[in-house]
């Protein structure tokens, strides 16, 4: 069963992938957002490729648990992604994943450039292996 795992900005879709044995994530691409129809139609094809069963969604809470005004925004992009694809979608507890990704490059030595061509993806990564580890408990 492959899960795709997303990490949705203003600008750009962080999109990673399950192995089929639903065990590891893996970095797939980012998705430059242009408008939402263009933006739902790049995850159609995604999510047809891979034979996608089931989407997890990260979403930004804050530090005490509530959802701020990105959180508000994600699940109103969700509700628009339910509406045009017959994959079930979960939300995943976010806080964290994009600072983890970037100290995680800069250990790497990865120039500024160069993690900003990669950090939604790893982003997505992380929501993705976190949801999959939680789901081995």
């Amino acid at each position: 069963m492959r899960i795709l795992g997303l990490d949705i900005g203003d600008k750009i879709v962080g999109v990673s992938i399950s192995d089929s044995l639903g065990l590891t994530a893996q970095a797939l691409r980012a998705i430059q957002r242009s408008n939402d129809k263009k933006d739902i139609e790049a995850l159609k094809k995604i999510i047809d490729e891979y034979q996608v069963e089931r989407i997890v969604i990260g979403l930004p809470k804050n530090m005490n648990g509530t959802l701020g005004i990105q959180a508000e925004k994600i699940k109103e992009f969700s509700c628009k992604i339910k509406k045009h694809v017959e994959v079930p979608l979960e939300f995943w507890d976010e806080r964290l994943t994009t600072v983890e990704a970037e100290k995680l490059l800069i250990r790497a030595d990865m120039s500024r450039k160069k993690r900003k061509k990669v950090i939604d993806k790893l982003a997505a990564t992380f929501i993705l292996q976190g949801y999959l580890d939680r789901q081995k408990l």
